[in-house]
């Protein structure tokens, strides 16, 4: 039987399931009508398992003890076993939430491949596609390619594969990576290149830029405050997942265009408003709080490998939830969100979760556990598709993706643009944060404020 060695992150990401919180990303595709099943597994076998082989393996024990598992193809795989039909109770909301809640706490079954698709019939006269892949396949910007890959732009696509989806080049995702690489990349140049060898004060500078954000990054990794109240407590089982209506994406452009800021700084500064609202609501001193965020490392423009895989790294942001003023908390977000995208901090903590990767288990659950510990979460800000798609010939009206948190995170921030919307969703522990409501209406309302004042300061 025919096997390869999952590679170090990827090992990490499979090792890190608990049942307090599963390493598996859940995304939602919501659609415009009914769903043609048959039709559906013909683009999952052709584009899915045909074109990616790690939906056609299950994990393994490695050959050594404690060594690095294995994916092996499994013999007896069946797509069928993987899409799930159902009807929801009821064709609202709280109907869907329940039905999400309940996979999301619910492990997949580590005896074949390690994804499912359910398909939700009964959503407000349409149907739901809810996807669920364990970490260790491939990071959440590459699945979300792979799941849009799925998809046609227009209702008469076949099952044949289309070219493979490039990954995107959105600000958001193009700047942080290559960003991180280029303190550390000029010094290299500048010291084996002959003709600035002898600069000997711009070698220091550029040397000691350098191990200032090191330094910076240990600081944050090694000694930076656990979340304060009330985004901190014992985590259970249980989640809640809750979202938004779409918002128009031009409302948080006119906010850019006003302010120099990008899309992505207006909708974290709209989300660290929205924790500062709820601590204020829980009764609890607004204190700024960290999240980890995503950061594509793969060059980008070009197909995702057939391999997949994990290649991004996390860096922790500190929300600026003390700032009050909502232009002044723009402004903040926007510095720190630079502040990241020139630093070493995406390449450091992808090197460290290599190296975790690399450990044994229970070293590797410590580290895990305590740099887990700095954030209340993960904020994902997926930029999708800016025209209409179609799944199995049915239209595709939104998205939201959530990456899974790990130790004791209780907050997962979904951000998602798609066909000139924007919506958020929140992924919590139902124990820790047991009014998510008030995170999306909070959310919501930033995003008006900010709109309100740039359009008041502009005349």
């Amino acid at each position: 039987m025919s096997s390869r060695a999952v590679a170090p992150v990827d090992a990490m990401w499979l090792r890190m399931d608990r049942p307090t919180n599963l390493m598996v990303i859940d995304t939602l595709l919501f659609l415009n009508g009914a769903v043609d099943l048959d039709r559906l597994a013909a683009v999952v076998r052709a584009r899915l398992v045909g074109r990616y082989p790690v939906f056609a393996e299950r994990p393994a024990p490695g050959p050594l003890p404690g060594g690095r598992p294995r994916w092996v193809r499994d013999p007896d795989l069946d797509v069928d076993h993987h899409l799930v039909r159902a009807t929801l109770p009821g064709d609202d909301d709280a109907a869907l939430q329940r039905y999400v809640e309940a996979c999301a706490s619910t492990p997949l079954d580590r005896d074949r491949p390690l994804w499912q698709m359910h398909v939700l019939d009964g959503y407000r006269g349409g149907s739901v596609v809810l996807s669920r892949c364990h970490h260790a396949l491939a990071d959440g910007v590459a699945l979300t390619q792979v799941l849009l890959s799925l998809t046609d732009d227009s209702p008469g696509g076949t099952p044949d594969l289309p070219p493979l989806p490039p990954i995107p080049r959105s600000a958001e995702h193009r700047g942080p990576p290559l960003a991180a690489l280029d303190p550390v990349a000029r010094l290299a140049r500048r010291i084996t290149d002959p003709r600035l060898a002898g600069n000997a004060a711009r070698l220091a500078r550029d040397g000691l830029s350098t191990a200032r954000g090191v330094l910076s990054t240990a600081d944050k990794l090694l000694l930076g405050p656990p979340p304060p109240a009330p985004f901190r407590g014992v985590v259970g089982t249980a989640k809640r997942a809750v979202w938004g209506e779409p918002l128009p994406l031009e409302h948080v452009k006119r906010v850019c265009a006003l302010t120099g800021a990008t899309v992505n700084d207006v909708l974290m500064a709209a989300a660290a408003g929205a924790l500062a609202t709820y601590a204020e609501a829980r009764g609890a001193e607004v204190r700024e709080v960290s999240t980890m965020v995503p950061v594509n490392l793969r060059p980008p423009g070009r197909p995702l490998p057939r391999e997949l895989g994990n290649q991004f790294a996390l860096v922790l942001f500190r929300y600026p939830t003390t700032v009050r003023d909502p232009l002044a908390r723009l402004a903040e977000t926007r510095r720190r969100m630079d502040a990241i995208k020139q630093s070493p901090e995406a390449v450091l903590t992808f090197a460290l979760m290599t190296g975790i990767g690399l450990t044994a288990r229970p070293v590797e659950r410590v580290l895990v556990g305590f740099f887990a510990g700095k954030a209340l979460g993960v904020t994902t800000n997926v930029p999708g598709p800016r025209t209409l798609r179609y799944l199995a010939g049915s239209p595709v009206t939104g998205i939201l993706a959530w990456v899974p948190g790990s130790g004791t995170q209780t907050v997962g921030i979904s951000i998602c643009t798609y066909a000139g919307t924007v919506r958020v969703g929140f992924m919590v522990d139902a124990a820790g944060v047991p009014e998510p409501e008030l995170l999306v209406g909070a959310f919501e309302n930033e995003v008006t404020s900010l709109l309100r004042v740039t359009h008041t300061l502009s005349g």
